[in-house]
């Protein structure tokens, strides 16, 4: 009489055992699809903001344009201010050539950084940049511009690279922006740990005037 309470306690203990496993590993399963679905979010996060920032200018980030505007230059004139940097890693000597020059909206203009290769090796390099005023991304459009692509640079080489941009009319339909006298262009050379192998033409052809 005594034992039939005790095997019903057993089974009822192993039934609720399995009903827990089968519980925590839906509980893991679910879990584990939150988090892959996380990771994969956070990697299209990357390209999805490099692309939203391009678009919009968003947090200063300059536009790339294929062509000169149609119109012809406005007779209202900007200053526009060149700021070069160079983070740690990187042993290069990286300025612009004019600190500041004054453009008419809309006009087209080239302007020249150079870059010297301080070490003895060759070393490489990407460029990020942005603008300031942050709001003035979406109205800096660089037509060429050395920043598009990563530069190699041989042994002690110095460089000149060149920036073709203008500034897009329709600033001057931003009332926002009706004060605004001057804009800062602003480079910051990382170094390249792993560069894309290519031809040497190839990173050389159109990026600048040759050694000096």
């Amino acid at each position: 009489m005594d034992e039939k309470p005790t095997i019903s306690y057993r089974a009822k203990a192993s039934n609720a055992l399995r009903r827990g496993i089968g519980r925590d590993a839906l509980i893991a399963s679910i879990c584990g699809g939150i988090v892959a679905l996380m990771v994969g979010a956070s990697f299209a996060a990357v390209p999805f903001y490099n692309w939203f920032c391009r678009t919009t200018g968003f947090n200063g980030t300059t536009q790339v344009a294929t062509s000169a505007p149609s119109s012809a230059p406005l007779a209202r004139k900007i200053a526009v201010r060149f700021d070069s940097n160079v983070a740690g890693g990187l042993p290069w000597k990286f300025e612009p050539e004019q600190t500041e020059i004054e453009v008419r909206i809309g006009e087209v203009v080239t302007v020249y950084y150079t870059v010297t290769n301080q070490s003895a090796r060759a070393t490489t390099g990407q460029a990020a940049y942005n603008v300031a005023p942050l709001t003035v991304g979406s109205y800096f459009q660089k037509i060429n511009c050395f920043c598009f692509t990563e530069q190699t640079l041989a042994p002690g080489e110095k460089r000149e690279m060149p920036v073709v941009f203008y500034v897009d009319p329709a600033l001057a339909a931003d009332h926002d922006n009706d004060g605004l006298n001057t804009i800062t262009l602003s480079y910051t050379y990382y170094p390249v740990r792993d560069p894309a192998v290519r031809p040497l033409a190839a990173g050389e052809g159109d990026s600048h005037r040759g050694s000096l």
